[in-house]
């Protein structure tokens, strides 16, 4: 499928997928293990329409995949499924790429046994852009925090990739790489800016890795 160049050409509601933690953002991938039979039936109806559906975290975090209609977050990320797979058990394995950050509007009414809700893109016009807001952040700055947030958190990172990487793919891929929790994840979802979302993600390994240190040196 052609990829959006326009938020009109963006839909005006979409399946809602909630899930505690999980975080997408635009021009990155996510692989979800789908297997609760209500969300079968939601990756079913999406294969048979345009692919899209909205991940959102539901307001309470404390349960991964709540059952029944509980309140969620106004803020989610609409994702294309690019590659899907049916195990023998009755499960999809699906990679969910993200387009634009929306707003969720009014839950739609209907017999599906999944959640539909109008959604609007406008806010977010610019995820639509690969480079909006890149000229803003401090690109070398970033690469020492997340270098040395990964030294503290002992992951690996190909720096050399790194190095290839534009400025708001590196922002958002390094976002959905670190182990942060479900609210933090949140921060950085909401982020208004490129520039905000770096800034916030420095903020929060910054105060892990001080909050870690300070543990250390009482003991």
């Amino acid at each position: 499928m052609r990829k959006a160049e326009n938020i009109t050409e963006l839909p005006g509601s979409a399946p809602v997928f909630p899930l505690s933690g999980a975080l997408l953002l635009p021009r990155t991938s996510r692989p979800l293990n789908v297997f609760e039979p209500r969300y079968i039936a939601m990756i079913d109806a999406a294969l048979g329409a345009d692919r899209l559906i909205v991940l959102v975290q539901p307001r309470d975090m404390k349960q991964e995949s709540p059952e029944g209609k509980v309140a969620l977050l106004a803020t989610g990320c609409l994702g294309r499924i690019v590659h899907f797979e049916e195990t023998s058990d009755e499960r999809y394995l699906i990679v969910l790429q993200g387009i634009c950050r929306v707003q969720l509007g009014a839950e739609e009414a209907g017999d599906e046994p999944f959640r539909r809700f109008a959604i609007d893109p406008t806010p977010f016009a610019g995820d639509l852009d690969p480079a909006s807001g890149e000229e803003a952040v401090d690109r070398d700055r970033f690469i020492q925090a997340i270098r040395a947030y990964a030294d503290f958190a002992g992951f690996e990172v190909d720096w050399d990739e790194v190095n290839e990487t534009g400025t708001a793919d590196l922002v958002n891929l390094s976002a959905m790489m670190v182990p942060f929790g479900p609210a933090e994840r949140q921060l950085l979802l909401e982020s208004p800016t490129l520039r905000t979302r770096a800034e916030t993600l420095m903020a929060i390994a910054e105060v892990e890795m001080a909050r870690a240190e300070a543990g250390h040196t009482l003991q």
